[in-house]
């Protein structure tokens, strides 16, 4: 699974996609609410390691996360 955190513009917020091996786009959240996506992926136990992998990638830049 690939990771991109995008930088939000104004009013608009920040967001995660996460994309599987062939780059299709799996979720889409934002970074303060990413529990109701994570959970229809059935990812929702995998919450904490997410975040904290997802808080400490720059924005723009894309990253491969073993699950």
């Amino acid at each position: 699974m690939y990771v991109i955190k995008v930088k939000g513009i104004a009013k608009i917020p920040d967001y995660v996609q996460l994309r599987d091996e062939k780059f299709t786009l799996l979720a889409y959240f934002r970074v303060d609410r990413p529990d109701k996506s994570l959970d229809k992926l059935g990812l929702g136990d995998k919450l904490p390691a997410i975040m904290d992998f997802v808080n400490g990638l720059p924005f723009g830049q894309i990253a491969k996360l073993d699950i």
